[in-house]
């Protein structure tokens, strides 16, 4: 009788988990640097409009310099939307701890969990992080730019990674990543766990007159293996948020169609 009981409780666990990977599907999100054209209401509006509840905010939409009380008057009006203000940056960074404290006290009263950053790689600097990561138990996350920027291969963020706390981890920029000649879904493994945040985008990559010439185009039309990195999102369960993110001028003055790919693509993708 206790082995049937046994049995029963492992085969159905086993449903539980297959139906929960079934059910799996990434959280999307906006980066607001794609509508930077926009002020803060017209973001929130075109959020609305979208179905977007996620927010990943510039500096010219929630200044984490500025008088807090503006942040917080922000804030209310995307808790009254249903919109969740997840996390804000690049944050700059100054090369003084204390300096940098005001990040995380930003972070600390908008109720964020991570922070996004791409410091200069400098011991001392990320000593001072890495001491305010702790002492307030937020995340950072390192963001990639192209492959000659300071974190621009996943081998210059782990020589950041290697030896510190496992709260520093990873903005990880799909399209520069592809870019920079590297797979994304393989890449999100090889970072075992430490991607927070993902930024939504991708790259065409052609040579023309013998320069690699890369451009932003709509997301899954680019080089970017978003099959491999969907999949391994649902084999892990990631539970961050994909930005939509375009460094595409032209995308945006009007940022919808862009958007609304993105969204669709994942979506029609993340099965």
């Amino acid at each position: 009788m206790k082995a049937k009981l046994l049995l029963a409780l492992a085969l159905a666990s086993l449903v539980f988990t297959s139906t929960q990977a079934a059910d799996y599907a990434p959280k999307v999100g906006l980066q607001t640097w794609t509508c930077r054209n926009m002020k803060f209401d017209e973001v929130v509006a075109f959020c609305e409009k979208h179905g977007i509840k996620e927010l990943q905010a510039i500096g010219s939409h929630m200044d984490p310099n500025g008088p807090l009380d503006e942040a917080k008057r922000r804030k209310a009006i995307l808790d009254a939307k249903g919109i969740h203000f997840y996390t804000f940056g690049v944050a700059g960074t100054s090369p003084e701890k204390e300096k940098n404290r005001k990040l995380f006290e930003f972070a600390k009263a908008m109720g964020i969990k991570v922070i996004v950053v791409e410091p200069k790689n400098d011991k001392a600097l990320w000593d001072g992080l890495e001491e305010l990561v702790k002492e307030y138990d937020i995340k950072l996350a390192i963001h990639n730019h192209g492959k000659e920027s300071v974190y621009g291969t996943p081998e210059k963020v782990w020589s950041v990674l290697k030896d510190r706390d496992a709260r520093i981890g990873v903005c990880m920029d799909v399209g520069h990543l592809t870019g920079a000649g590297f797979d994304a879904g393989k890449e999100f493994v090889a970072y075992k766990g430490r991607v927070y945040d993902i930024h939504l985008k991708d790259k065409k990559v052609d040579v023309i007159d013998g320069k690699t010439v890369i451009t932003d185009v709509m997301v899954g039309t680019g080089a970017a293996n978003y099959k491999g990195l969907l999949a391994e999102l649902k084999k892990a369960k990631w539970p961050g948020v994909m930005a939509i993110e375009t460094d595409n001028g032209t995308f945006a003055k009007e940022p919808t169609e862009f958007v609304t790919g993105a969204i669709k693509f994942v979506k029609d993708n993340a099965k």
